[in-house]
């Protein structure tokens, strides 16, 4: 049964390896994938890389593996491009917590502040945005701005995270927030640290608060990466998406990646909106070219002011 399965599996990568190449396509994947998706990527990263990527690529189609919002950044930065989205339906609930309406409020409110909206948000809030950031570089984004009163949108745990390492300057909080990351409880980590005690604990600024104070080491999901698999620790207990597990095991396959697990022995931080894409629907998307990423040329222009703010910094 598994060799039938592999076979089928082989026919759809053999498709999709025949159609990047007869389109000049370029298949871009999040750490959060499948590890199939992850395997057959061009390139795979966080959301800085993967910007980045986007606007560097040659490439005629651009395949997006991940979530709606990164698939957006793509277009926004690559607006000439054909960007395509496997799934419609995999979508972002933190950055859909956020709206256009509820910032202006807040700019009204507070005239002296710089909205910062994370990576993580839709392209309507993005045109409402000063400045884009991701996780790895948002404390070193916001510190160089001359403002002393941030607006951060929408993760209010990524933001009060920067908060703290930036006492000196004022932030107002959307209250939004990542399910999977903030239902990652300091119980949770704290019992496979009685069971490795020699192991570090690293999570996501997405956690909750308490998680994110008992960890040895917070940060993106490529610094998470660089730490994990870098550090003397033999042991590394990950408080992020149990997709990372896949690419830290090829990048260093001596460690022992441990990831909190719930009843039904899944990651205890899935994102079930990253596993929408499939190998089938990658493949549907490069054959038909369907699920376009369209935007209002009005939309793009004003989203790509502040990520190119961003660029400009890091």
């Amino acid at each position: 049964m598994t060799a039938v399965i592999d076979e089928k599996k082989q026919e759809v990568i053999n498709k999709i390896n025949y159609l990047r190449k007869k389109k000049n396509a370029v298949i871009l994947a999040h750490y959060y994938q499948r590890g199939e998706i992850q395997d057959i990527a061009d390139v795979v990263g966080d959301s800085l890389e993967l910007a980045r990527r986007a606007q560097e690529t040659d490439a005629d189609i651009i395949v997006f593996a991940g979530v709606k919002f990164m698939a957006e950044t793509a277009k926004i930065l690559n607006p000439d491009k054909k960007v395509l989205h496997p799934n419609p339906e995999s979508g972002c609930p933190m950055a859909d917590m956020a709206t256009v309406e509820g910032v202006l409020k807040l700019k009204e409110e507070h005239p002296d502040a710089v909205v910062v909206s994370y990576i993580n948000t839709n392209a309507d809030v993005k045109t409402v945005s000063d400045v884009i950031v991701t996780s790895r570089n948002a404390v070193n984004v916001i510190r160089k701005l001359e403002a002393k009163k941030i607006i951060f949108v929408p993760d209010q745990f990524l933001g009060s995270y920067v908060a703290r390492q930036i006492p000196e300057k004022e932030f107002i909080l959307w209250k939004g927030f990542c399910p999977p990351h903030f239902n990652l409880t300091p119980d949770q980590l704290l019992a496979l640290k009685e069971k490795y005690p020699d192991a570090k604990i690293a999570v996501h600024p997405e956690c909750n608060t308490e998680t994110v104070k008992i960890a040895d080491f917070v940060g993106s999901t490529s610094q998470i990466i660089e730490f994990a698999t870098t550090c003397e620790a033999k042991n590394v207990i990950i408080g992020t998406e149990v997709g990372l597990k896949h690419w830290l095991e090829k990048v260093n396959p001596d460690k022992n990646y441990i990831f909190p697990v719930n009843a039904d022995y899944c990651g205890t931080v899935h994102c079930c909106d990253m596993k929408k894409n499939t190998l089938e629907k990658i493949a549907d998307v490069l054959e038909n070219e369907t699920n376009e990423i369209i935007l209002p040329e009005d939309i793009i222009q004003k989203a790509k002011r502040p990520l190119d703010v961003m660029l400009s910094i890091v």
